[in-house]
């Protein structure tokens, strides 16, 4: 897992203050723009928003919705895209498409890149199944895998150079390819996302990009991350 990463492309600045302009908006009688000299600083927004939008479990989460913030993710197996694409929600997806990005897979296939560039495999050591069975992945077998995944490079170079689409022999490579994608959400969706893949029964590398999206979380807005880390993280509660 030590190749994941998530890097943010762009993100609203201030997101708490405008959480908190939109807030303030619903029961202003003014116009609140007029007032922006008069607005609180991001820190203390931050403090407002948890005071009156998100303690007690309110429920009103509208004016989450206005902050967006752009990541792009990288070297994530297909499986944990599949799963975390689902939850389209206030949530965009752009991903790498295998049709158009056949040449690392040759690469693999003439010595030019590491097999595991390209495809992902889990680390040795104890899981568990869905049904509670404990197992071990050993370093035999993973020797074994990566071996398989070389070879299926080498078939996947034989077909292209045979005259098959990439679209066509992309089927033939293994499933846990590695797969980069950006994705854009609202600071509610992001809380969504969160809820729904860093509960301890998902899959454990949607768990991991969980772990790296809160680091940006906690970075771009403090305040709501933090409540969100002492209310909802990990708890599996219905989303927002």
């Amino acid at each position: 897992m030590e190749r994941f990463c998530v890097e943010v492309i762009a993100a609203t600045l201030k997101p708490q203050q405008v959480v908190w302009a939109a807030m303030h908006q619903d029961y202003s009688e003014n116009f609140v723009w007029d007032s922006q000299q008069q607005w609180p600083d991001e820190p203390k927004a931050g403090e407002l928003i948890v005071k009156h939008l998100l303690s007690g479990d309110r429920g009103h989460y509208g004016p989450l919705e206005h902050p967006q913030i752009t990541f792009n993710v990288g070297y994530f197996p297909h499986s944990m895209m599949q799963q975390v694409r689902t939850h389209r929600v206030g949530v965009s997806f752009d991903v790498q498409s295998f049709r158009y990005t056949g040449q690392r897979i040759i690469n693999v296939a003439e010595g030019k890149q590491d097999v595991e560039d390209v495809f992902y495999l889990r680390p040795v050591g104890p899981y568990t199944n869905r049904q509670g069975k404990r197992y071990f992945y050993s370093e035999e077998q993973r020797n074994e895998d990566i071996k398989w995944c070389l070879e299926a490079c080498q078939h996947y170079q034989k077909r292209i150079s045979e005259g098959l689409s990439e679209e066509h022999a992309r089927g033939l490579i293994p499933f846990d390819a590695r797969q980069h994608f950006v994705l854009s959400c609202n600071l509610r969706s992001l809380m969504h996302l969160l809820d729904l893949r860093w509960k301890k029964d998902a899959q454990l590398e949607a768990q991991k990009l969980c772990e790296l999206l809160y680091v940006h979380f906690e970075q771009w807005s403090p305040a709501v991350a933090l409540w969100y880390k002492e209310n909802r993280a990990k708890k599996a509660k219905l989303s927002p």
